[in-house]
């Protein structure tokens, strides 16, 4: 059976991590699955964990006006899914839902923030890694929208 510390420790965002962090992210650690469709959060919802996908897709979605639910950004093995959890007041900016059956491993982020509040040099570590996918995810966002607009202009 294999732990969640070496799949951690391979992991993108972790690499590099001093294994006294590792073990701190473990401790808030465990493995999850969701079927397809399932929903994972949804927007404005508490954000009190973040995922790292091992296998399967995740889409991102967001209700617009006059187009219903748009999907924003799909993400598959290998990505992080949220960052809500780092950012008072915590709450999930949109959707997120399986697309297809998705195993992940969940950080539980009230976990992670208490020993941030005690271990500042985790804190830093975490927003280091962190700012990269947000900036990634606000410019995929706002790359979809200019797509969904332009498109709309045109046909409209």
């Amino acid at each position: 059976m294999e732990t969640i510390e070496p799949l951690l420790a391979e992991h993108p965002l972790f690499q590099g991590m001093s294994s006294e962090h590792l073990k701190l992210l473990v401790g808030c650690a465990k493995n999850v699955r969701f079927n397809e469709g399932e929903i994972i959060f949804r927007e404005d919802g508490e954000a009190d964990v973040f995922y790292v996908v091992r296998k399967g897709m995740v889409a991102l979605d967001a209700y617009l006006p006059g187009h219903g639910a748009v999907t924003l950004t799909t993400l598959t093995d290998g990505d992080t899914l949220g960052w809500s959890w780092l950012i008072p007041p915590y709450r999930w900016h949109f959707d997120a839902r399986a697309v297809k059956m998705t195993l992940a491993i969940a950080l539980d982020a009230k976990c992670l923030r208490t020993k941030c509040e005690n271990d500042h040099e985790l804190d830093r570590e975490l927003l280091r890694r962190f700012v990269p996918i947000m900036v990634d995810r606000m410019e995929a966002v706002v790359m979809q929208l200019l797509d969904l607009y332009s498109t709309r202009r045109v046909k409209g």
